[in-house]
């Protein structure tokens, strides 16, 4: 940084704001930082009053934080993302639709190896709302050299660091059960919650099936819903621990192929996930019943965005995910 005379001003960089008062018209912001400055602005300058600047000259090798901070966000968006425009060298991202959001953490650690850039952004695997802020990302310099930059770009040109995936809308199968439902003791509670779950998700359930608290009938049902072309099977009510509760053995007995039976999420614990070719068959626990937010939010948007979960997704769900 230097000082120099305003008339020789022209062609350097402002190392910060400048104010401009026009008695009884106008106070405020009349330059930015960063600011280059033209012929044009000298008048101006002088009639604020300014003699002399403080300034840097800018080396045409480098990037100015505003035009850093564009091809950084651009190359780390992937699909369903929008951007404000640059902003005292910073950008925001937004959701350009509702959808789940994905975060590629390990894509995002390898661009903050380079102490220049700063990229910030709230957790993935969530659906967010159009409209919905999801990060902010700057260079932390007022200009940055353009290896910087171009590292950046190849850093997210293996991988998107962000983006909003759609939801598919899937016919989902239901199969309740449980004796005393079954036998139509107490009516049943939980079909309506998931009806409007998945409605809320864009997906529709085609057929709900009850099923007393046999491993065999609850089996076939499964088969039943799939010939049916359910493409998502949830299976309600009988998943704790008790002898009497057969839903995971009616689910292995259906042919699923066990991906976990519990998760390290409160409420959700008794959760199991399995599949049969590659249909997805959850066994869902009470909580999703009358929890606001369970292990149902956190897994279901990411089937209807069509991943295959694995144990270790499911696994690393225990940090954060007691709601």
């Amino acid at each position: 940084m230097k000082e120099i005379n305003v008339e020789k001003a022209v062609g350097t960089v402002l190392v910060h704001d400048m104010t401009q008062i026009i008695p009884g018209e106008y106070k405020g912001p009349r330059f930015k930082k960063g600011h280059v400055v033209t012929e044009e602005d000298i008048p101006v300058l002088l009639s604020m009053g300014k003699k002399s600047l403080y300034v840097i000259e800018k080396d045409d090798k480098d990037v100015h934080e505003n035009d850093a901070a564009l091809r950084i966000a651009k190359a780390a968006s992937g699909q369903g993302i929008t951007m404000s425009q640059p902003s005292e060298g910073k950008i925001e991202l937004f959701a350009e639709y509702d959808g789940l959001l994905k975060i590629d953490t390990e894509q995002l650690s390898e661009l903050l190896e380079q102490d220049e850039i700063m990229l910030a952004s709230i957790h993935g695997n969530r659906m967010v709302k159009a409209g919905d802020k999801l990060a902010g990302t700057r260079v932390i310099p007022l200009f940055v050299a353009e290896d910087v930059v171009k590292q950046a770009e190849t850093v997210c040109s293996k991988r998107k660091i962000i983006e909003v995936k759609k939801l598919s809308s899937l016919k989902i199968g239901i199969v309740t059960t449980g004796s005393e439902v079954y036998s139509g003791t107490i009516q049943d509670k939980f079909g309506p919650v998931l009806f409007k779950k998945f409605e809320a998700l864009g997906s529709i359930v085609v057929k709900q099936m009850f099923s007393d608290d046999n491993s065999q009938m609850i089996s076939e049902c499964i088969k039943e819903l799939l010939k049916e072309g359910a493409e998502i099977v949830c299976v309600t009510g009988g998943m704790s621990v008790d002898p009497d509760d057969k839903t995971p053995a009616g689910i292995r007995e259906a042919g699923g192929q066990i991906i976990t039976y519990g998760a390290p999420v409160l409420p959700g614990a008794m959760f199991m996930l399995a599949y049969i070719g590659e249909i997805p068959v959850v066994g869902l626990p009470g909580c999703v019943m009358y929890s606001r937010v369970s292990i149902f939010d956190l897994i279901i948007p990411r089937l209807l965005a069509g991943e295959k979960i694995t144990r270790k997704d499911i696994k690393v769900l225990a940090q954060g995910a007691c709601v």
